[in-house]
């Protein structure tokens, strides 16, 4: 007689499916699969990128710290050795290197009355619109320590949990949530009323 499943037994978790793929693709890189590489690169350049440009703030200084983090995944991937999610392992180079490029490089001041990106289908009232809010964010959000930036690029942008940010920052839970704090109060002020429903 054939067992059927329980009725009532969960279906696989998608997070563990993309944490399996995740190991796959790695484990491919290790063996030296390009092919591999190029969909590992192209699946984190534009999340990377994002994070990178908010602690950053130079597009040539993004691209180097970027494809330096790639090539530390490239040629570091059999160290990776699962105790953290990929992701997390990936966002913790990336981080690292950011902090040392801010640290060697005099960086210029990104021009604040730069051109945000807005859909082509937009209006008047919507071109407007975003670009306020986005010019009142890159603002508050340049005022932040690198630090600090991290911490609040990583909760809202990444929607990581304390505990994975600690393990990128390689500090204890408690200094994230102390640093949210800190930049939720700064950005509050900043912000005066304009986008508080954000934060």
């Amino acid at each position: 007689m054939n067992e059927q499943p329980a009725l009532n037994s969960p279906p696989p978790a998608k997070p563990q499916l993309a944490a399996q793929a995740d190991l796959a693709l790695l484990a491919r890189i290790g063996a030296g699969d390009v092919h591999a590489f190029r969909e590992l690169y192209e699946g984190y350049q534009p999340r990377l990128g994002r994070f990178l440009s908010n602690l950053i703030h130079h597009p040539h200084a993004v691209e180097e710290v970027l494809d330096d983090t790639l090539m530390v995944v490239w040629n570091r991937a059999a160290s990776f050795k699962g105790e953290s999610k990929l992701s997390t392992w990936i966002f913790a180079i990336a981080y690292r290197k950011a902090m040392k490029a801010l640290r060697k490089l005099d960086l210029p001041i990104e021009d604040l009355t730069a051109e945000t990106r807005e859909s082509p289908d937009a209006g008047p009232d919507d071109h407007l619109g975003t670009s306020r809010t986005h010019a009142l964010l890159r603002v508050a959000m340049k005022q932040l320590s690198a630090e600090h930036r991290a911490v609040v690029d990583l909760t809202y942008f990444h929607d990581l949990s304390y505990r994975e940010i600690a393990d990128i920052l390689e500090c204890p839970v408690d200094t994230v949530k102390t640093r949210m704090f800190y930049a939720r109060r700064h950005l509050k002020r900043c912000l005066e009323g304009e986008l508080t429903d954000w934060i």
